[in-house]
């Protein structure tokens, strides 16, 4: 019966964590990966590392969303290396924008120039990237989430714009 006792708390422990957490953590993946599909797959790896080590998550909800966070970027960040590694040789940044393309159709190049630019930033910096211009997440909550310290946030946040500006400037033309 004990046995039973433990299983019933485990996965009311679970169903509480992904009730508290789910959506900031699908926000989070949708702008880290490329579709919604990918980025339900990222956030249910996620609660899967929370289901296999109940005992690593913290308790309180501002520590167990760090942890969650933690969790969800490292795996991205697993994925980032693997496709990095079967990409090493291929093509880089290749997309032309001509001037007569329609508005949507110029939007979209411009939308996957930015998510290709994206995806030559290393994991951490792109994390940080990522949760501060499009999450609007404040510094010191980037540092909080991320485990690091605010001043490595602001580095990788400046780092991060330098080497955007640096892909990008090929599709910039005279603005760059």
């Amino acid at each position: 019966m004990a046995v039973d006792a433990e299983s019933d708390d485990r996965a009311e422990r679970l169903a509480a964590l992904f009730d508290a957490h789910q959506e900031r953590l699908y926000r989070l993946a949708r702008r880290l990966a490329q579709d919604s599909d990918d980025a339900s797959d990222l956030v249910q790896d996620t609660f899967l590392r929370a289901a296999r080590s109940p005992g690593s998550v913290p308790v309180g909800l501002a520590d167990e969303e760090a942890w969650l966070v933690r969790v969800l970027i490292n795996i991205r960040r697993d994925q980032w290396r693997k496709t990095a590694v079967r990409n090493r040789f291929s093509a880089s940044l290749c997309v032309a924008v001509t001037s007569d393309d329609s508005n949507q159709e110029s939007a979209l190049i411009a939308r996957t120039t930015v998510w290709r630019a994206l995806d030559v930033l290393q994991p951490r910096r792109r994390a940080v990237v990522i949760m501060h211009e499009l999450e609007g997440l404040t510094i010191s909550s980037i540092a909080s989430l991320l485990g690091i310290s605010a001043i490595t946030v602001r580095w990788h946040l400046s780092m991060g714009r330098h080497d955007l500006t640096r892909a990008l400037k090929p599709f910039m033309g005279d603005n760059a």
